[in-house]
């Protein structure tokens, strides 16, 4: 008698929405061994596995989940780590609905299986049982390369290279390695342990890490090249994005960039205990509906706004963020002030932002991205009073390498072109990440980190370049 298939994922449980708010631990709280196993049990393991094809690593998801069906969590682990050396944050940002999830051969019928949160579990399931991963090196071939960058791109490369007997040394501009994990994504939605804990596997098979190094200023991609074989850029997309529209320069208006690193990378809501402060008026707005922006708004009522808003241009449908951080915004009280879009900040007889002026906006036709383009509606203009913007419409790739090495061809974004395996137009040096697709997800640099790595290896080994 065939086994009667659960329709439905198991529910993932959290903290409870008022009670959050207040503080900045983990919202999802992960499976207990439990309902891991309840909702592993749904994988009806399928002969051609399209989920694997859906991640852009390529985990072997199939495997991964079988091992949980058997209670053999260290060995889902040893799957996993094949493809994806950062488990335990892929579990928790990655979009998985988009990917691995949404060509669940599950979902067609019923709803797909829960695989980032089965990924989660087994990575935290290794923690707790305070254990190390055993990764096996390759023999020393002697060859040393530099990355240029702590985030998910650099740390996957890193990561692949050193396990194939090569020297990696990965210098970060910043005073904590991690990159767009550390600065950027909130603690209550990626805590920065498990962000240390991949960083210390990494420390464990032999790669060093120099911190305080902005590449550019103290070294030239260069001069990198004088004491390394190969370089690897992995830069991300740091430099903020602006509307270039009247009042920007007001007091109490943040680019998302400067508000999260100050929040997450130097604990300014843990103020006066670490001395970074942070000031968030009453009614808090944040213009944008990406993951960035809702980081920002959840992070705003956890300093104390009493209203948060996200301002966007376009309708609910239209929001490029997870539907969970949008649920979890929503669940938060965070308020949604869709079709609008501003042109004018005003400010006070200080010079601090009072107020935005908002123009309605209807949809048009799709636009390059597939979505619906707003339009204004001339004469809708109207004040939002506000004490406090966050901007958070994008980001941008910082120049300061790319100026100093000017045979390293760009494109008109100034994002660095790169082919497939990461080769740039500068022998020697690789790039991925969002320096070269522009602002993307941790997943997608993790994907670009592996093709790099191989194509790295083999011209560290053989010399050929393209």
């Amino acid at each position: 008698m065939a086994k009667k298939i659960r329709k439905t994922r198991v529910e993932m449980p959290k903290q409870n929405p008022k009670g959050r708010i207040k503080n900045y631990n983990e919202v999802a709280l992960g499976f207990s061994e439990e309902k891991a196993i309840e909702e592993a049990e749904r994988c009806i393991q399928c002969p051609d596995p399209t989920c694997i094809k859906g991640c852009p690593v390529e985990i072997n998801i199939k495997g991964f989940i079988k091992k949980i069906q058997e209670k053999d969590y260290e060995g889902a682990l040893s799957v996993i780590r094949i493809t994806n050396l950062l488990p335990g944050i892929c579990g928790r940002v990655c979009p998985q609905e988009e990917q691995c999830e949404e060509v669940c051969i599950m979902g067609k019928r019923f709803e797909p299986v829960a695989i980032g949160r089965l990924e989660r579990f087994v990575a935290d399931f290794e923690v707790g049982q305070g254990k190390k991963p055993e990764i096996k090196l390759q023999p020393s071939t002697g060859k040393k390369v530099a990355v240029v960058g702590s985030g998910p791109a650099g740390l996957t490369v890193a990561s692949e290279l050193a396990q194939k007997g090569h020297k990696v040394v990965i210098f970060e501009a910043l005073h904590k390695p991690g990159g767009v994990l550390i600065y950027g994504i909130p603690e209550f939605r990626l805590p920065k342990k498990v962000v240390e804990q991949e960083i210390e596997n990494l420390k464990a098979i032999g790669v060093e890490i120099r911190l305080n190094h902005v590449i550019g200023k103290i070294l030239t991609v260069n001069e990198l090249l004088e004491d390394f074989d190969a370089v690897f850029l992995g830069l991300g997309a740091g430099l903020p994005a602006f509307m270039k529209i009247p009042g920007e320069n007001l007091i109490g208006i943040y680019s998302a960039n400067e508000f999260l690193t100050r929040i997450n990378l130097m604990k300014a809501y843990l103020f006066p205990e670490y001395d970074t402060p942070i000031k968030v008026g009453k009614k808090v707005a944040v213009i944008g509906a990406g993951n960035v922006a809702m980081d920002a708004v959840r992070s705003s009522l956890r300093l104390g706004a009493e209203e948060a808003h996200i301002i966007y241009r376009r309708s609910r449908k239209e929001m490029p963020a997870r539907l969970e951080e949008i649920e979890n915004a929503e669940e938060e009280g965070v308020i949604f002030d869709l079709l609008v879009n501003p042109i004018e900040y005003i400010g006070d007889e200080n010079g601090r932002v009072k107020a935005i002026k908002l123009i309605k906006m209807e949809l048009g036709e799709p636009d390059d991205s597939g979505r619906r383009r707003p339009v204004p509606i001339k004469g809708s203009e109207y004040l939002f009073n506000v004490d406090t913007v966050v901007v958070a419409i994008g980001q941008k790739a910082n120049p300061l390498v790319t100026s100093t090495t000017p045979d390293l061809q760009t494109n008109k974004w100034g994002n660095i072109k790169a082919d497939e395996y990461g080769r740039t137009s500068k022998k020697g040096v690789f790039a991925g990440g969002d320096i070269v697709t522009g602002a993307a997800t941790v997943i997608l640099a993790m994907g670009a980190g592996r093709k790099s790595a191989v194509a790295i290896d083999e011209y560290l080994r053989t010399g050929k370049w393209k």
